[in-house]
């Protein structure tokens, strides 16, 4: 069997982060929070004195045995490239909602940014489709999308 679990985001301030998506996506808090150290951590991460806060939030959509959405933050974070939308590795996380103009004018209230402009065109046997580009509080890119057959 296999299974998709969670996806990690590094951050500086793991408390704000998850505040933004949990105000702009609902996504819910999963207790306990982490508070992680040890040599264990040390051997998986190959970092000495590893320690990371944080919490896995639940995604929004799904009821049970769900996948989640994992921020946490180390002592020390390691700075890396900045986020654009063709960087080879992670691109971004995508969200289906109802109305993608009110999710993004939510995301910019919560201190989020606009990457592109929202975009409506027909993909050829598969349906109408409108969506935006948009970044989180740390840069992280999200897609916002809507489908209509």
């Amino acid at each position: 069997m296999i299974k998709f679990v969670h996806t990690n985001i590094i951050t500086d301030d793991w408390k704000k982060l998850a505040n933004f998506y949990i105000n702009v996506f609902n996504c819910k808090p999963l207790y306990p929070e982490r508070d992680l150290s040890g040599d264990w951590l040390d051997k998986a991460t190959t970092i000495t004195n590893a320690h990371f806060t944080g919490i896995h939030l639940a995604l929004p959509g799904y009821e049970e045995d769900l996948p989640t959405l994992e921020i946490f933050q180390y002592d020390k974070n390691e700075e890396n490239l900045p986020f654009v939308t063709n960087r080879k590795g992670f691109g971004h996380i995508a969200f289906k909602v109802d109305d993608v103009n009110e999710v993004l004018a939510k995301l910019l209230l919560y201190g989020g940014s606009q990457v592109g402009k929202l975009v409506e065109t027909e993909v050829t046997n598969a349906g109408f489709l409108t969506f935006v580009y948009a970044k989180d509080i740390d840069g992280n890119i999200i897609e916002l999308q809507h489908w209509k057959k």
